[in-house]
């Protein structure tokens, strides 16, 4: 279980940090806050959700494995 919390984590991870780089937002000056009005509006759909997502899922794995 804890393996498939790690690949799912990293690519989480990789996808949120490619969504991040190249989506581009309605309101924003900067792709920062681009990406932050992105998560407000979309969620976990967003690179920044993504993202967060996955490193959840990799906090996950690791208390995961010192419960068992």
């Amino acid at each position: 279980m804890q393996i498939i919390l790690f690949i799912f984590g990293a690519v989480f991870i990789v996808w949120g940090i490619y969504r991040m780089k190249t989506d581009d937002g309605l309101f924003g000056k900067n792709q920062k806050s681009k990406n932050i009005f992105n998560l407000l509006l979309m969620g976990e759909a967003s690179g920044l959700g993504q993202f967060s997502g996955g490193v959840l899922c990799i906090i996950l794995g690791v208390i995961a494995f010192f419960v068992k």
